[in-house]
């Protein structure tokens, strides 16, 4: 057969072709993982060129670390730290000071079931420290004298505490704030697409792929397994549970999540899920909700239109908002 030069340029041309496309970055969304806010952060970004998603993610990250660097209560210069040091009052950025007034709004419409002003009842526990322990009576009592709502006050970014003892912990609001300032740099980057999970505080963007998130929520006393599963655009889905962070006493579970009343781990719920439009609302109420149990939890979300909550009872029922009782019928 005569030589065909045509062919072989032909050929030599599809398998550069095939080569130059296994050099191009793969298709599909970025995921990428650090640690901060004392847990693991998850961001999975779509729907721009690679390149443009790692820089997007790169800044959401860097977001979440400011954040942390303005309200955790274990950076010595953050605010709540000098907040919590100060005698009487301290001026914090307007930032922290907005989330303070979120905190407290939540904190009153609660009865009090959200509370800013645990942290010395937090240090004393130390649920979350290589060695936790059960306090004394006495020690409990103490921690929780002149704490509640009523113990702050903010005025612009001007924040004063009732008492010079009193510790403020911004653990269950603040990681959701992040969360929420996570997806607003992935916005102006022009991601349309994302999904960031802090450790149970998960904000979305958009869908995934022109279809529904479907986020599995972890069963409370089932490890590894999922009680059901929620689908949701462009919301907060925020778990709280007595299996995240505790350790385990004579049978008894002792976990991070507070009764103000008594100053230990509430007692009526296994898990809180809560679907809203922030997650720094999301994250709140769900600590609100575990503390004040299914009925009273419901009754609250009535005050709050358009926030969804599914609610595991410590006896393991399951309870829910209208919206979210189908789930009821589907978990195992």
């Amino acid at each position: 057969m005569p030589f065909q030069r045509p062919i072989v340029l032909l050929l030599l041309g599809l398998l550069l072709a095939a080569g130059w496309w296994r050099l191009r970055p793969e298709p599909g969304p970025l995921q990428e993982t650090r640690l901060l806010l004392g847990t693991t952060i998850t961001i999975e970004a779509d729907g721009l060129p690679r390149d443009r998603l790692s820089a997007a993610t790169a800044a959401a990250f860097a977001e979440i670390a400011r954040i942390e660097a303005l309200m955790s209560p274990h950076q010595p210069y953050s605010d709540v730290a000098r907040l919590s040091a100060a005698a009487r009052e301290a001026v914090v950025s307007p930032e922290t000071a907005a989330v303070i007034v979120s905190g407290l709004e939540v904190a009153v419409r609660s009865g009090g079931a959200f509370d800013l002003t645990l942290g010395r009842l937090k240090t004393l526990w130390g649920i979350e420290d290589e060695t936790p322990r059960i306090p004394a009576a006495g020690e409990i009592a103490a921690a929780l004298e002149e704490t509640g709502p009523e113990a702050l006050t903010v005025t612009g970014t001007l924040v004063r505490k009732r008492t010079p003892q009193l510790a403020v912990d911004l653990g269950g609001i603040a990681k959701g704030y992040a969360v929420d300032r996570a997806l607003a740099v992935l916005r102006e980057h022009g991601v349309t697409s994302a999904a960031v999970n802090a450790g149970g505080d998960i904000g979305l963007l958009g869908s995934k792929q022109g279809r529904p998130w479907r986020i599995g929520v972890q069963h409370p006393r089932r490890t590894g397994e999922v009680l059901t599963t929620v689908a949701a655009i462009d919301r907060a889905v925020v778990t709280s549970g007595d299996y995240q962070r505790y350790f385990e006493r004579d049978g008894r579970r002792y976990h991070h999540l507070f009764d103000p009343q008594s100053g230990y781990p509430a007692d009526r719920c296994q898990s809180v899920t809560v679907l809203a439009s922030e997650v720094m609302l999301a994250d709140a109420l769900a600590t609100a909700l575990f503390v004040l149990g299914p009925e009273r939890g419901l009754d609250l979300l009535r005050s709050y239109p358009g926030v969804d909550a599914l609610i595991v009872a410590a006896d393991g029922r399951l309870h829910a908002t209208p919206a979210l009782a189908g789930l009821i019928a589907e978990s195992p």
